[in-house]
């Protein structure tokens, strides 16, 4: 996907349900990320960086033509990679040597630094760190699939076998929220792509679920920061930010 004149591109990983991104920051460049359930592993030119599940709007601030690249993670994926629960990063930025050792993490930069192509390179680190530690914790990707079908909390609980005291608990390691917060943030994401795709508003929010329109509307207001028509209103290929950047 492209955005603005070539600011921001994506491609699926090889990594499975990820998409590595790239983008490059442009003077008049205001649209703010929004939540999506995910976890990118950003690198901008020698720093690599962690950007945590975001719970409303993230305004990022970076010079003009700064260079970023990313590997946004299935959603509830990462924490399994990079070894730290979702809920303690949740609406932050940090250094990824305040995760891991910082010899580790100044190697990895330096060879992202390198690489002909930096999100090829961050990609390959994440694909070999998930090539360490295995098969990944199917509960995330169920989760995921239940609340984005539309199932209720409860619904969802009882389909995947655990209690709802034990789906909310495993939420919050994964996504960093609890499953209702996902589950409405899944829904708003459901409803814009159906909406930049060309489905008119009303479509877009029955097709997501919505009670109506206006029911949209509040809900994006409030986990976007703007409504749907104001996100959407620079043309009709408009996207929010890649979540990390």
């Amino acid at each position: 996907m492209v955005d603005r004149a070539g600011a921001y591109r994506e491609r699926p990983s090889r990594l499975d349900g990820a998409v590595v991104w790239t983008r490059t920051v442009l003077a008049d460049d205001r649209d703010p990320v929004l939540p999506d359930g995910s976890i990118d592993l950003l690198w901008r030119e020698g720093t690599l960086l962690v950007a945590g599940p975001d719970t409303g709007p993230h305004h990022p601030h970076a010079p003009s033509g700064t260079r970023f690249a990313g590997v946004r993670f299935a959603p509830g994926s990462a924490p399994e990679l990079l070894g730290v629960p979702a809920r303690e990063l949740r609406d932050l930025r940090v250094e990824l040597s305040d995760l891991w050792p910082a010899a580790t993490v100044r190697a990895l930069t330096a060879r992202v630094d390198a690489a002909a192509d930096p999100a090829a390179g961050l990609e390959a680190v994440a694909l070999r760190r998930a090539a360490e530690l295995g098969r990944p914790d199917p509960l995330p990707r169920l989760i995921v699939a239940e609340l984005a079908a539309g199932a209720s909390v409860a619904t969802a609980a009882e389909r995947i076998g655990i209690g709802a005291r034990a789906l909310h608990r495993r939420s919050l390691t994964a996504f960093g929220y609890g499953p209702k917060t996902l589950a409405s943030i899944l829904r708003m994401r459901r409803g814009l792509d159906a909406a930049r795709a060309g489905m008119p508003l009303a479509a877009a929010a029955a097709h997501a679920g919505y009670s109506d329109q206006a029911h949209f509307t509040r809900e994006v207001a409030r986990l976007a920061g703007r409504p749907p028509a104001a996100l959407l209103g620079r043309s009709s290929g408009a996207r929010a930010q890649p979540s990390g950047a």
